[in-house]
């Protein structure tokens, strides 16, 4: 992994972050990931004369993609819906690399080594910790919400099953750009085609949040781009590991602006998962 392409990755990390607040400080989730998903469906129109379009090969890795991306919103609004923003997020996120390590070898035969096996204990103990220091949004709870910790980690195993699905699918493409624009349009219209069939109010109900949520659209398409781009030059498991250094910035998020308590535990155990994250990227 060369140092253009590290920096791309953390850009992307922090910017992935930032979408993630926006739409979590939208209360009606639905209306947030409509607004983000149509969002990022324009940003892919506006992409698409530019982009050449992707090879053949990719195209059945793209319709998986999609499906994967929208069953990852779903379970994101779910937990959304269930716990803190600064707990979710690290849940969902810091999963996310321990389950490519283990997809990345069996699918794209990237083999872990022993520093990237030490980091996914490492990070799994982290893990364990942020997922057991209470959850509810009031910060009075200190007792697991199971139901929001199921939510976070299938959302978890969702992004790493779109990560390994893009990966393999953007080094097919021959087109980068194009690939993330198709990839764009085709997720990105789920969800809003799904509000505007159970909510008659929804273009008034959308006013309000509509430049937030827009914004919100508009940081996943360049975060997921930079992501894209740099798996066709690095091998997936470490772009997932350093990825997923946005835990820290969800984090601080959480507890900075949200005004969610946090407190030594959870910073110490979401510490450690950076730390299990910084062996994988050593490995």
């Amino acid at each position: 992994m060369t140092p253009v392409v590290a920096a791309a990755v953390l850009i992307a990390a922090v910017t992935h972050a930032s979408w993630n607040a926006i739409a979590h400080g939208i209360r009606d989730q639905l209306l947030a990931f409509t607004l983000v998903g149509g969002g990022g469906a324009v940003c892919g129109l506006v992409l698409l004369p530019f982009a050449p379009a992707p090879a053949g090969g990719a195209w059945p890795y793209l319709a998986a993609s999609a499906v994967l991306h929208v069953v990852y919103q779903l379970l994101l609004m779910r937990s959304f819906t269930l716990g803190d923003f600064g707990q979710m997020y690290p849940i969902a996120r810091g999963s996310a690399p321990l389950a490519v390590t283990v997809l990345a070898a069996a699918f794209a035969g990237e083999v872990p080594n022993g520093w990237q096996l030490a980091g996914v204990a490492v990070a799994s103990a982290g893990l364990v910790g942020v997922a057991l220091w209470g959850i509810r949004g009031s910060g009075t709870s200190t007792r697991p919400h199971w139901p929001a910790i199921t939510a976070a980690l299938a959302t978890g195993l969702a992004i790493a099953s779109y990560t390994v699905v893009d990966g393999l699918g953007v080094r097919a493409s021959g087109s980068p750009l194009g690939y993330i624009a198709w990839l764009m349009i085709l997720e990105g219209l789920a969800i809003p085609a799904y509000a505007l069939s159970v909510r008659r109010d929804l273009p008034t109900a959308l006013r309000p949040y509509a430049v937030r949520g827009l914004l919100g659209g508009l940081l996943s398409v360049f975060a997921y781009g930079l992501v894209l781009w740099a798996q066709t030059r690095a091998e997936l498991a470490p772009i997932a590991a350093l990825r997923e250094s946005s835990i820290i910035v969800g984090a601080a998020i959480g507890a900075v602006v949200l005004k969610e308590r946090f407190g030594g535990p959870r910073i110490a155990a979401a510490g450690l998962m950076v730390v299990g994250i910084g062996l994988m990227l050593t490995g």
